[in-house]
């Protein structure tokens, strides 16, 4: 299963568009939040199931603002990560996936990818393909490949730099 994993986009679609057509065939498309009233197009763009929750900055918004997955055997927490102050520390995000006996958990808010491991735990961030804030400033987003027997392989993907 190759899951497509983004975040951050702020209404703003053109990046997001390119990285599906680049990445097509995936099987699903998770999206970490800050849609910004995107949500539409996200579901009908992506041409598969696609799970998606509200970010700080989706204010009018339906969606919720956390989901648990399984996917391939796998318990996955999704949020976008601003009410576990991950801004500032992953650590609080890593105690509530643990409580919830979680294996992996992605999200977005910091505009920043991030792939790390705590207690057993996947922490993935695929940053922002809209507004990114790493060095570099290059625009991110994840690729999972998923299988129950051989595991989870993460990659943070970056788009070439803008000129």
């Amino acid at each position: 299963m190759k899951i497509l994993v983004v975040s951050d986009t702020h209404g703003k679609d053109g990046n997001l568009k390119l990285v599906m057509e680049k990445e097509r065939p995936f099987d699903v498309l998770i999206h970490c939040g800050d849609l910004e009233e995107r949500e539409g197009f996200v579901k009908t763009a992506a041409g598969c199931p696609v799970y998606m929750v509200a970010g700080n900055n989706d204010f009018f918004s339906d969606l919720e603002r956390e989901q648990e997955l399984c996917l391939e055997g796998r318990k996955i927490l999704l949020t976008h990560g601003h009410f576990y102050g991950v801004s500032m520390d992953v650590y609080r995000l890593g105690e509530e996936a643990a409580a919830r006996g979680m294996d992996i958990v992605l999200f977005g808010h910091t505009h920043r990818p991030f792939l790390g491991e705590r207690d057993g735990i996947t922490l993935f961030n695929p940053g922002s393909l809209s507004y990114p804030r790493q060095e570099g400033r290059r625009s991110s987003y994840g690729v999972i490949f998923a299988d129950a027997r051989q595991g989870f392989q993460f990659e943070i993907k970056y788009l070439p730099k803008e000129r």
